[in-house]
Formats: structure tokens, sequence, C-alpha cells
């Protein structure tokens, strides 16, 4: 069935074309768990609104609708989450990135989750998951700067999960100038074996910081990653958060 796409892309950035290509097994599945250089110029925002509540971070979320018929609500973690992202690795900061993928934990453990959305991609079998997190603005760019480090620091290592040792690659992609600060990642995992249809996931990473909130975004899948997915819940979530922060300046 012909895919139809999350909408016309006004900024190729991310596109697949822009992306790492990627093969992979045609393995997929749903676990039962509860459900559901960076660039950070000098200028902030405006002015600082005051803290999101958990309606208006809920107001700042993408939906199924947003990225095309193919998505719908998430019956539960991606079973690569687990077989795939739970491993440990040297150097540290290696290791800590799994840790963060793993924990959905993008901007570290202190930034306080708003407020949060999983979607699944029937047709493809991938899962996005959307983040609305609240922070200090210059933590939130600490942990850009680190994200943007990470090719360099941990472009290619070695990990080891309870399946056995899995090879990550770490790229660094382009995103269009949005929000205050933002980086995006495409992270590959793949299981090291002499079988040509070894586990293989591509994950798409993405945030941006817009005052002392941001939202992060993970899209992942053992087939092709659906990127324009990705763009589209950076770039509309972006917007949504934006205007949500204005009409909570306006109200006080």
């Amino acid at each position: 069935m012909p895919r139809n796409p999350a909408r016309a892309l006004v900024a190729p950035a991310l596109s697949a074309a822009a992306l790492l290509s990627v093969s992979s097994c045609a393995l997929a599945g749903q676990e039962q768990a509860a459900p559901p250089p960076v660039s950070v110029p000098a200028s902030q925002s405006p002015a600082a609104a005051p803290t999101l509540t958990e309606a208006q971070a809920r107001d700042a979320l993408v939906t199924e609708t947003d990225l095309g018929e193919s998505w719908v609500p998430t019956r539960g973690f991606a079973t690569w989450r687990e077989a795939m992202l739970k491993a440990t690795a040297e150097p540290a900061e290696c290791g800590a990135l799994l840790d963060a993928l793993y924990a959905d934990e993008i901007f570290g453990p202190d930034a306080t989750a708003r407020a949060a959305v999983g979607l699944d991609d029937e047709w493809g079998g991938a899962q996005l998951r959307y983040q609305v997190v609240a922070h200090r603005p210059d933590a939130l760019d600490q942990a850009l700067r680190r994200l943007a480090e990470l090719p360099e620091r941990c472009g290619s290592f070695t990990a080891a999960a309870a399946g056995g040792p899995l090879s990550v690659e770490v790229g660094a992609v382009d995103l269009p100038e949005i929000g205050d600060a933002r980086q995006a990642l495409r992270i590959v995992v793949g299981a090291v074996s002499e079988y040509e249809d070894a586990p293989r996931l591509t994950l798409d990473v993405a945030a941006v910081r817009v005052g002392d909130d941001a939202i992060a975004v993970t899209n992942g899948s053992l087939g092709e990653v659906p990127s324009d997915a990705t763009l589209t819940a950076v770039e509309l979530g972006t917007s949504r958060l934006e205007e949500v922060r204005k009409r909570g300046r306006a109200e006080v």
C-alpha cells in the first residue's frame, strides 16, 4: 500500500535523502508494556514564559493525525528498545547515550517531562516518541552540545547487550533553523553477526529548545525510518510549543 507523506516538507534538511540509508531485517513487534557542530545562538527567547501547566504542555504534543494515515497511538514500547538499547558501552559517554535513549531522557535525568506521546507506524513498523520537557536554558543547551559532540566522540563503538555484542554508529543530521537551539542525530545499532539478516535498528533523534522548554523526538525502526514523520514532529511540535508559550505569557 503506498504511503501518504506526513505533509509536504518545507525544508529538506531531515528528508530521507539527507539521512543515511540503512537496510534491516523484517523483525518487528510491540511489548505490551505500560502505554505510552550544535546550533546554539547567543540570543534567547524574547521573554521568559511561566512554567507550562500539564494542559499547556499537552497542547504542544503532536498526534497521529499530524503524521499521516498509517500512524496510530502506541500499544506499548517496541521490542527493540529492550533488545538493542539496554546495553553497556565504553567510553562512559557512549554508554550514557544508550542509557538516555533507553530511558527517554535525551535532555538528561534532571529535565522534567511535562507531556509525552508514543505513536506507531502500522505500515512500516516504526515507533515515534515525542516529549515536552522543562529545564534551565543553560542546562538544555549543555545537553544539546553533548549531542553535537557524539558523532566525533562516539561515531563508532561496540556495546554489550543481553543478546550479544552490538555495533553502534552515530552521525549528525541538520535541522531547519527552528527554536532557540537544536540538534539531531541518526543512530544505527546492529547485532554483530555473520548473518546478513541480523537485526539492525535505525533511530532518528531530534531535540529543540524553546526558552526553558524543549521537545525531544525519537523515531526508530528495524526497517526504514520515515524521516518525513521525524521532521513533521519536530517542526510542528516546535511551532506549537512556541504558540503555547506565547499564550501563557499573554495570560499572565
